[in-house]
């Protein structure tokens, strides 16, 4: 728009309406040419139209002003016309990643939008509860590396959501082949509405830090176990052998010592063999600091009664003892001991089609820190629990020891069971 004064002109037009002023609507309305009128000076906006080599001046229409009673009205209409989803579910896919979040948003008939997002909860409550308000929210998103912190928001701010093994969600072959973000979250949605998702158990803040403390010394156990391997290569590298008298006593204090008297040909092989040392002191101080803390933890008052009972069972430990609560939390959650041995994967494979059945080894689909420390406790029970060292001796006679283990592993995870679900101690069997 170009602002002119024009002088000497001015508007025909109706009187203003009694309490009335005059107010501009806007130039996206019906234009109207007007009419101009000498010998009176006002300024007001023009626009010059070229059309046809001929130049027009294009004008606002003035209205009157509604009164106060049409305005009560119309606002009223407004808000009788507002978005209402009261008791209609809405069910929300997440895709998460560190930097973004794909989100697809499905009603009960159709899809409504899929779209991406920062890490944020606040602003998809917000668009949620903007776009569907008074709904009923359902969310899902994948187990992973983001932990339960979406989980806990969510929860917090009134959404309903669930937690799913990646594994156990529904997916096409075509899904599958061309897997993308946006993909992800739709199938994500699409099963939770369809009701195909089962979500995993979500433990409480406290009980992951305390998990978190034990899966921290077990992450530096393995470190050190690649650190010994390192220095044990880089000695029958150099063809180094050990002394006849500390072939029995690996990784002990006369060990270490004789380690640091080594001296190679040249100083870059001091210094490297020495780095490796430092490293294996290192990690052994951490381990020793991480040990410390467990036991302290283990004598709370949340873990001193089931601890206590737990190493009345031949084979626990006090670390055996909280690897076992702070990853199974709650014993009450598997109603039976199938559910609880599928859980941590002490159950064989299983094929069948037809009048065909296959009966496999031990299944891969496990929780990997619970089968490994029941298998090495079932090692230390045979020995000194007899009804277990019967029965693993009669195992023997028809598979080999690394099986019969694994029975003897189911059995031994029957007994913790029963310890931690009826609060008594174990009682060795008596063989006669």
């Amino acid at each position: 728009m170009v602002l002119r004064e024009l002088r000497g002109f001015a508007f025909q037009a109706r009187p203003a309406p009694p309490g009335g002023r005059w107010a501009k609507i806007s130039p996206l309305s019906t234009p109207s040419w007007i009419t101009l009128k000498k010998d009176v000076s006002r300024t007001f906006r023009t626009k010059l139209l070229k059309n046809k080599g001929k130049s027009h001046i294009f004008g606002y229409n003035l209205v009157a002003q509604q009164n106060l009673t049409e305005r009560r009205l119309a606002m009223n209409k407004i808000k009788n016309n507002r978005l209402d989803f009261t008791g209609q579910p809405i069910y929300v896919g997440l895709d998460v990643h560190k930097k973004s979040w794909s989100v697809s948003i499905h009603s009960q008939q159709c899809e409504h939008k899929t779209f991406s997002q920062s890490p944020e909860v606040e602003k998809l409550v917000y668009y949620l509860q903007r776009n569907f308000p008074g709904a009923l929210y359902h969310s899902v998103y994948e187990a992973g590396f983001s932990g339960f912190w979406i989980y806990d928001q969510l929860r917090e701010k009134g959404i309903d959501c669930i937690v799913v093994n990646p594994a156990d969600v529904p997916t096409k072959n075509k899904e599958r082949a061309k897997k993308r973000d946006p993909v992800d979250c739709r199938k994500l949605a699409r099963s939770l509405r369809n009701g195909e998702l089962e979500g995993i158990y979500v433990p409480c803040r406290l009980k992951l830090e305390d998990r978190s403390l034990i899966r921290t010394r077990l992450g530096m156990v393995r470190k050190q176990t690649r650190c010994k391997n390192q220095i044990k290569g880089m000695l029958l590298f150099y063809g180094i052998h050990l002394p006849e008298e500390l072939i029995n006593s690996h990784w002990s204090r006369r060990f270490i010592r004789w380690l640091e008297r080594i001296r190679m040909e040249k100083a870059s092989g001091n210094i490297a063999l020495n780095a490796h040392l430092e490293e294996l002191n290192h990690l052994r101080k951490i381990i020793a600091a991480l040990n410390r803390a467990i036991l302290a933890l283990a004598r709370t008052e949340e873990y001193r009664v089931p601890v206590k009972l737990l190493k009345t069972v031949p084979g626990i430990s006090t670390l055996t003892a909280m690897t076992l609560l702070t990853e199974l939390y709650e014993i009450g959650r598997f109603p039976s001991l199938d559910e609880l041995s599928s859980y941590t994967g002490l159950i064989p494979d299983t094929h069948g089609s037809g009048e065909k059945e296959y009966t496999g080894g031990i299944t891969e689909r496990r929780h990997r820190q619970l089968r490994c420390v029941l298998v090495e406790a079932s090692w230390v029970a045979v020995r000194k629990d007899p009804a277990l060292m019967m029965a693993f001796l009669q195992y023997c006679k028809r598979m080999r020891k690394t099986r019969a283990i694994v029975k003897i592993a189911r059995k031994l995870l029957n007994r913790i069971r029963y310890v931690l679900k009826n609060q008594m101690p174990y009682v060795p069997a008596v063989v006669q």
